[in-house]
């Protein structure tokens, strides 16, 4: 048999804060995977929590008791002495509610008043229906919660309980895990290393009023911003259009055509040491841009002609001195041929190829499935993933691949990996 992989968090100690959201029930399936983990949990329930789970459900798993009440246990002062004793709190459903009332400095019940004690790294995972993440509320509560250093993840874009689609999923457990790895056991490899990133998609003016553009999100452009940025990494992330939060600790240049996006990247190059090119960029434009809108009433518009953008990868690539340059190759089909193809046309370190028609793998979903094909012939076949996650496993192959690992030579297609 295998040998059992390493445990993430053994003997560490965490407090689980679970408030009143219909996803409580999958807090009892992290708390199983924070254990599995190594971790010694101790569960705070909000009033509303146990409306949802039982909170014997939590007690049975974790071994201890569950603490409910502020006031219920006053000789042992739980408020003080579990965030005390904690290496992390995390939250998870954390609600719109209960993110107001951290931001706020609120201390109405055990968890909120809690959160007021905490010193050791603070995680939230919210949940939440309707438009409430968006809402400019909850924007400005999130503000202040990142600058005071506290991991606040974006919730997942799906079904919600109320049976709309939109974006307040709770993250997945894996992503959760992740992010209670980067603040307990933080890596700190790409210290040094000074990453540009593009993301998002591009538009190309038709006239005033209309574009070309593709679906591109940007989700997948920002995990890797956030990511080389959590890893020590000096990070400047050139952004098309989106609807995105700011990395924390990530300079943002934002832009809006391929030839603004080309510009904004160049006059960074010679910054970095790595190029991270998540973007997509339109690979045409209109060839006329009418100054004024085009009238539905002049008739059909039967011709538009297009003209090629300039490639701003291969652009790069012929300017590079000792950077390391990562592409991607979003394809319809197989993902591997075409990224082999880009990787030796371009003289790339490493090719990101995604098939976008693959379930969990199309614009704007929080996962992706990808194949990675590097200039040494290594070809690593990864399965579906949080982006965030995905975003980890790009730096460790591009890690592999800096000056530290040799000179830079062209792919030669041996010494395939599987």
């Amino acid at each position: 048999m295998p040998p059992a992989p390493a445990m993430r968090f053994p003997g560490k100690r965490l407090v689980l804060g679970v408030s009143g959201s219909i996803a409580a029930y999958k807090a009892v399936g992290l708390l199983r995977r924070l254990m599995e983990e190594g971790a010694d949990v101790s569960v705070v329930m909000t009033e509303a929590a146990t409306r949802f789970v039982c909170p014997l459900t939590f007690e049975i798993l974790s071994r201890h008791p569950v603490a409910t009440d502020l006031f219920g246990s006053r000789q042992e002062m739980l408020h003080l002495t579990l965030p005390e004793q904690a290496d992390a709190v995390v939250i998870a459903p954390a609600t719109a509610n209960q993110l107001a009332k951290y931001a706020l400095g609120l201390a109405d019940d055990l968890l909120s008043t809690l959160v007021l004690n905490v010193s050791c790294p603070l995680i939230l995972a919210p949940a939440m229906d309707g438009n409430m993440w968006d809402h400019p509320a909850m924007r400005a509560h999130r503000d202040v919660l990142h600058r005071r250093g506290v991991t606040v993840l974006e919730p997942e874009e799906g079904p919600l309980a109320s049976g709309r689609i939109g974006k307040g999923r709770l993250p997945d457990d894996a992503v959760i895990l992740s992010a209670i790895e980067q603040r307990l056991l933080p890596r700190r490899d790409w210290t040094g290393q000074r990453v540009l990133v593009s993301a998002g998609p591009t538009q190309e003016a038709i006239d005033p009023v209309r574009f070309i553009s593709n679906r591109s999100s940007g989700k997948m452009g920002y995990a890797v911003a956030q990511a080389a940025r959590e890893r020590g990494a000096e990070v400047t992330l050139v952004s098309g259009p989106t609807a995105l939060a700011i990395p924390p600790g990530v300079e943002l240049l934002s832009v809006c055509t391929a030839e603004e996006m080309e510009k904004a990247l160049s006059a960074r190059f010679a910054w970095s040491t790595v190029l991270i090119m998540a973007a997509a960029v339109a690979d045409f434009r209109p060839k006329r841009l009418s100054s004024k809108k085009i009238k539905k009433s002049s008739g059909s518009l039967e011709r538009l002609e297009l003209e090629p953008t300039v490639d701003v990868l291969e652009l790069l690539a012929k300017r590079r001195m000792n950077q390391i340059l990562v592409g991607f190759a979003a394809e319809t089909g197989p993902a591997l041929p075409q990224a082999i193809d880009k990787l030796r046309r371009k003289g790339l370190d490493l090719v990101v190829g995604n098939n976008v028609l693959a379930e969990g793998s199309g614009f704007g979903s929080d996962t992706n499935e990808a194949v990675l094909v590097d200039r040494t012939g290594r070809v690593t076949e990864l399965g579906l993933l949080p982006k965030r996650l995905l975003a980890d496993r790009i730096l460790d192959a591009a890690l592999t691949l800096g000056p530290m690992a040799g000179p830079w030579k062209k792919f030669d297609g041996g010494g395939q990996n599987r």
